[in-house]
Formats: structure tokens, sequence, C-alpha cells
């Protein structure tokens, strides 16, 4: 389980509706493990684009997702309105974690929670690489002073 300590430090600054899809659902009608993934995924990229203040360009982005963990607490399904929270907790030299959650919008039940570490990486030697002033300023603009812990 998570720390509870993380995850009262962080303030969710960023939220965004996601889209369960049937074809999301496993055959107890919950949404299967890893089709969560990809609602974290979404939650990513949308939590960039509003700290970058741009759209991303997938052919340029340096940001690469390195490690996760997830807690599954209870089961996500598709007549409930889920919403992705992200917050960025610490940015290293070369990587930053972020934790991220799916909640129930209607009643604020935490249904699955995401720890990840994102690297920065050189796209043309496909090797880590110091994260670029532009994304930490951005970052820390957005969220605040780090780390949160």
């Amino acid at each position: 389980m998570l720390d509870d300590k993380l995850m009262n430090a962080c303030v969710f600054k960023h939220r965004t509706g996601v889209q369960v899809r049937i074809s999301d659902l496993d055959p107890f009608a919950h949404v299967n493990n890893g089709s969560q993934c990809h609602l974290f995924d979404y939650g990513r990229s949308k939590y960039f684009e509003a700290a970058f203040k741009s759209k991303i360009n997938w052919t340029t982005m340096d940001l690469v997702l390195v490690h996760i963990d997830m807690d599954f607490l209870l089961p996500v399904n598709t007549i409930q309105n889920i919403i992705c929270e992200t917050c960025i907790y610490e940015i290293g030299n070369k990587s930053m974690k972020m934790i991220q959650r799916l909640v129930d919008e209607d009643d604020a039940t935490i249904k699955t929670i995401s720890k990840c570490v994102i690297a920065s990486i050189d796209r043309e030697k496909n090797v880590s690489k110091p994260i670029s002033e532009f994304c930490r300023k951005s970052i820390q603009d957005f969220e605040g002073d780090f780390p949160l812990i």
C-alpha cells in the first residue's frame, strides 16, 4: 500500500475525467487492471499538457515512464464518473516521481492509486539525460516547491 504520508502531502492540482469503455471491462464487469493503466496514461498526458501549457508533440517528447506501482483498492465500473488526479511530488536530476489516483467524482471514493517514476531521455542516443530547465520550471510553477515529503 502506498505511504499515507505521501498521500497527505500531495495536493492534486490536476484532475481530468476519463472515459470507461465496454472494452475495458473484465468478466466481473469491472475495469480491467491493465485498462486502468491506460486511464493513468491519459491522466499523465493531460497533466503534462496543463503543466507545459501546450499539446504534447509525441515525436519530440523526452519523458518516458520507467516504473509504476498500482494499488487496486475498489472496483471501477462503467456507471461511475471517474476522474484521474495527478501530482508530481519530487523532481531529481534525471527523473521525477508522480502519484495518481482514480476517484469516483460523485462520492470522492478512491478506487486505484498509482505511483510512478518518469525519466528524461535523449531520443537519439536512447539514454537518460537531465530533465530540461523548461520541464523543471513548468512543473515547479504548476506544483510548487519540491520535494513535497
